[in-house]
């Protein structure tokens, strides 16, 4: 069974979005070159429509081997409303998500990758579907967003078993938790 694998920037008060508010001060070669590590042990990628469209409208056309990497890569997205996908290797996952995600974790192959915790990520979560997160945690307070922004999830509750971390120089710890049900 393959596994599904969350990717995730989360400031220090749990905020998920907004990262020009707290995010890119901490990009630098050390976690450029942790991504494309992540991105090339995966074979896939998963994402729900809000990604797709931000990513689809930012990485066809850029240089690079991470923008090589990630446009060459097949893309699974699940949506209901997406159905003409325009980035190359895009297979839209439509119908029940968790019997799509089961068909797709059950193919053979390397981890499926996923950036971002977002409705998708915590739909896995709940359904033991997602293998491992990913908590790249910034030290820095966004003071910024609403319920929908945060990592939090009302009803979210898991125990997770933290596997490995790794502090970047800029003070980015990058924290590896297992769902020991997946």
């Amino acid at each position: 069974m393959r596994n599904i694998i969350s990717s995730t920037f989360v400031s220090l008060d749990g905020v998920v979005n907004h990262m020009d508010r707290w995010h890119f001060d901490y990009v630098d070669d050390e976690s450029n070159a942790l991504a494309l590590e992540q991105l090339r042990a995966a074979d896939a990628m998963l994402m729900g429509r809000k990604t797709y469209e931000v990513y689809a409208g930012a990485w066809p056309g850029r240089d690079g081997e991470y923008a090589e990497t990630i446009n060459a890569i097949p893309k699974y997205v699940v949506s209901t409303t997406l159905t003409e996908p325009t980035w190359q290797n895009t297979t839209v996952l439509a119908g029940d998500l968790i019997e799509q995600v089961h068909k797709l974790r059950a193919q053979g192959g390397a981890s499926i990758l996923m950036h971002g915790y977002g409705p998708l990520a915590k739909t896995l979560l709940r359904a033991n579907l997602l293998t491992e997160l990913h908590l790249w945690v910034h030290p820095h307070l966004a003071g910024v967003g609403d319920q929908s922004d945060l990592i939090i999830d009302q009803g979210l509750n898991k125990k997770l078993k933290l596997t490995a971390n790794r502090t970047l120089d800029s003070g980015v710890v990058v924290l590896t938790l297992r769902n020991p049900d997946a």
